[in-house]
């Protein structure tokens, strides 16, 4: 009897410390509640395929063998209509992808500069800057994607097309470009490339440590420029210059040779890059200005000038504030691709509808969709962190 009488107090113990105890409650709330959304994730999907069943419709995957019977225009990869749909996708996924690099690339380039440039002394560039910013950032992005597309669009037709040079020539369908040929023993070039980047970083790391053992500066600007620039050019020209550019020529009806740049593309990455540019310039604002103005006056005193003390004084110290903020503007620039398919680019989105209409297979698609943007968004995200805890300022 009294064994029994103990072992009931030691339950009641227990079950009392799991209710009380800050940390034991904590762990017992989130299993609680991992179990909760594990339960409506299987009762949604079990749900889902009952009623696909019920209703004849079939399911999986299977159906990305099929031909896709449709043609894509400007594939980055080999692809015709007799295609499979998952080869299709592919295409779309990465035309998403080089027009949200090529937009994060030039939205960076547009806010640094606008950023920096709004904080000029200078009173008409500061407004004009700010009356960019403001008007831009407050029209919506699919406006401006069909502003930049009907302006593209209501060019001169091919046969009135306005020449640029004679090598590149601008019309209501794109802009024709020279297309690079390459030759025997251009992959030395590359070889010479990827060296040169490699031996850079290798000498900016040496020179970072020089510098904090010995206080001396080693110019790895120019060290850089001559080995990503130079050594490739100098192994271009030793090998005889094994590129060659394929000019387009005007024709009756069109052109011949080189490569055409669609006038959809153009719109969507010019839309992303100046919209996603306007928040980043305030975004760059913050951060100069979350830095005390102490340190340029300290710059100035030094005997620094003002270039050299944004670039090495007031932006190493900014980033700490502009890099989270940043990352949020990247993935929405990202997601914002989706929008192409308001002007017929066919990205992701656009060519998974196309497949969808054929195919019926709706559930299967969203999952894609949700899954590519996804992965894309975790993965920007985890460099950006990474990088923003390379660069966080270390106390000593």
């Amino acid at each position: 009897m009294t064994k029994h009488t103990t072992s009931d107090n030691d339950e009641g113990f227990r079950l009392g410390r799991l209710l009380t105890d800050e940390p034991s409650r904590g762990i017992v709330i989130q299993v609680a509640v991992l179990l909760a959304v594990a339960l409506f994730i299987a009762f949604i999907t079990f749900n889902t395929i009952t009623n696909l069943k019920s209703a004849g419709l079939a399911t999986g995957f299977g159906f990305l063998d099929d031909p896709a019977f449709f043609d894509i225009n400007q594939p980055l990869i080999e692809y015709n209509s007799q295609s499979s749909f998952a080869r299709a996708l592919l295409v779309g996924f990465l035309n998403t992808v080089m027009v949200s690099v090529l937009g994060i690339i030039a939205a960076t380039i547009i806010g640094v500069v606008a950023g920096v440039l709004r904080l000029s002394s200078n009173w008409l560039i500061s407004r004009l800057v700010t009356s960019y910013v403001e008007f831009v950032r407050n029209v919506p992005v699919l406006l401006q994607i069909i502003f930049w597309w009907a302006l593209l669009t209501g060019l001169p037709k091919v046969r009135d097309s306005l020449s640029l040079g004679d090598t590149a020539f601008l019309n209501n369908r794109g802009v024709r470009v020279p297309a690079p040929l390459t030759e025997p023993g251009f992959g030395w070039v590359l070889a010479a490339l990827a060296a040169g980047i490699v031996i850079a970083i290798l000498i900016t790391r040496w020179a970072r440590k020089r510098q904090d053992l010995t206080g001396q500066i080693f110019p790895t600007g120019w060290t850089t420029i001559g080995l990503i620039i130079g050594l490739p050019l100098i192994v271009y020209f030793a090998l005889g210059q094994p590129l060659g550019w394929e000019i387009p020529r005007r024709t009756r009806f069109n052109f011949q040779g080189g490569i055409n740049i669609t006038p959809e593309l153009i719109a969507l990455w010019l839309a992303l890059a100046t919209y996603t540019g306007a928040f980043i310039a305030e975004i760059v604002r913050a951060g100069i200005l979350s830095v005390s103005r102490g340190q340029s006056e300290a710059a100035f005193a030094l005997g620094l000038r003002p270039n050299l003390t944004m670039q090495k004084i007031i932006l190493p110290q900014a980033l700490r504030v502009i890099i989270p903020p940043l990352t949020s503007q990247y993935l929405n620039l990202t997601k914002n691709s989706s929008l192409a398919i308001v002007i017929g680019y066919q990205d992701l989105v656009s060519i998974g509808g196309s497949i969808l209409n054929q195919s019926g297979r709706s559930l299967e698609i969203v999952a894609i969709w949700m899954a590519v943007y996804l992965s894309l968004s975790l993965a920007t995200s985890a460099y950006m962190n990474w990088y923003n805890k390379r660069i966080s300022l270390v106390e000593r």
